[in-house]
């Protein structure tokens, strides 16, 4: 235990605490099991490291990742008894998932120390959501995702913004002299800004890591896949990189990718909850609404302009965008009258040339261009749905 414990002090004295993620202030950090459950890539380790550095005690705290040769030879629950033991009141278990059976031993670890907290986190999404049905009412979730626009300006650029929220928005209030220029950034942020490892060499090659780990590892382990079913989510992801977006018909994917028309469906829930795509779903109501997907995006475009190389469609990519950053904190529906409804909002994406015409008629209709720097009536700049949070 005493290399787990210069590990870990060694790693919590090392971390940089001048930025902090949206989701910092946000959890309650008091719960006795808390998850912090988010894709690969978008900072969950540094949270919980710097909120251990703000607010805990090293003595008293022990961070540990779940796949570390100690647990090759020892239980997570015999960690935890020895521990408790020593006085330890705070265990963090990164990457939770790593470890088999993670799920009842955390379980037991809450019943039978009831005077320790236990902060677990995971990347592989769908393996955490199956194992927290086994914590009943035990463990409080977080789901966390990547940078902002507005916390890339402070953490790529040192530009601190503050967060706006929809209703400022649409109506025009926000308000940023500290951004000169704010479309080449936003439109560099587009490209490598949403992981906060973009901040190291070689973004590409590990954005591709990410994305070949989740597609070829985490989703065929959790779903039990063969490799070469692996392989065609790889395919089905590029398929959906370089659409306009892409509206899906399951019998023409099943003969493309061939596979089970059944099973496409499950195919892209598996890569919308590992933090892959996004589905648009609409706003019928009902029976009929049930599993009804209008529209698939990949999860942001950092991933569209690694995956679809020369093919990016700019429609698609700002769609992303704006998908991406309001479904944090809204829910996103289609719409039959332009492309997104919030709230009973419609709103129609496009560039700068795009018109009102095809909103005419809603009542509550906002045209959001892209390359524009300021708004005007009810047309807003793509990129001010960037600072939502």
């Amino acid at each position: 235990m005493d290399q787990l414990f210069q590990y870990s002090n060694q790693l919590i004295s090392q971390v940089d605490t001048s930025f902090l993620r949206y989701s910092y202030g946000k959890i309650n950090w008091k719960n006795r099991l808390l998850g912090l459950i988010g894709p690969r890539g978008v900072g969950k380790t540094t949270l919980i490291l710097q909120h251990i550095k703000n607010n805990l005690n090293p003595r008293e705290t022990l961070y540990v990742t779940a796949d570390d040769f100690y647990f090759a030879r020892a239980k997570l629950t015999d960690l935890a008894n020895e521990f408790v033991k020593t006085g330890g009141k705070y265990l963090f278990v990164d990457e939770i998932h790593r470890y088999p059976d993670w799920s009842k031993e955390l379980k037991l670890i809450y019943d039978y120390h009831q005077e320790l907290q236990l902060v677990f986190t995971g990347s592989s999404i769908l393996d955490i959501k199956k194992g927290t049905s086994d914590l009943s009412r035990r463990a409080v979730i977080y789901t966390m995702q990547g940078l902002s626009f507005r916390e890339y300006l402070k953490l790529f650029h040192s530009i601190d913004v503050p967060t706006y929220t929809l209703d400022e928005i649409v109506h025009l209030q926000v308000n940023v002299p500290q951004i000169t220029y704010p479309l080449p950034l936003f439109h560099e942020y587009l490209k490598t800004g949403y992981y906060p490892f973009a901040k190291e060499n070689d973004f590409d090659l590990k954005l591709k890591q990410v994305v070949n780990q989740t597609l070829e590892v985490d989703i065929p382990t959790y779903a039990q896949m063969n490799v070469s079913t692996g392989r065609r989510l790889k395919q089905l992801m590029a398929m959906v990189s370089e659409s306009v977006p892409f509206k899906p018909n399951m019998s023409k994917l099943a003969d493309v990718l061939k596979i089970s028309r059944n099973n496409i469906s499950d195919y892209l829930l598996y890569m919308e909850e590992a933090g892959m795509i996004a589905q648009l779903r609409g706003q019928t109501k009902g029976i009929r609404a049930l599993g009804k997907v209008d529209k698939v995006y990949l999860d942001n475009t950092n991933l569209t302009y690694c995956l679809a190389l020369e093919n990016q469609n700019k429609g698609n990519i700002r769609e992303t965008f704006f998908l991406n950053q309001l479904k944090v904190n809204y829910k996103v529906l289609s719409s039959r009258l332009g492309d997104f409804n919030i709230n009973e909002m419609v709103f129609e994406v496009g560039g700068k040339e795009k018109s009102m015409k095809q909103i005419a008629t809603a009542g509550n209709g906002y045209l959001v261009k892209d390359d524009i720097e300021s708004g005007y009536l009810k047309t807003i700049p793509l990129w001010h749905f960037g600072l939502l949070y």
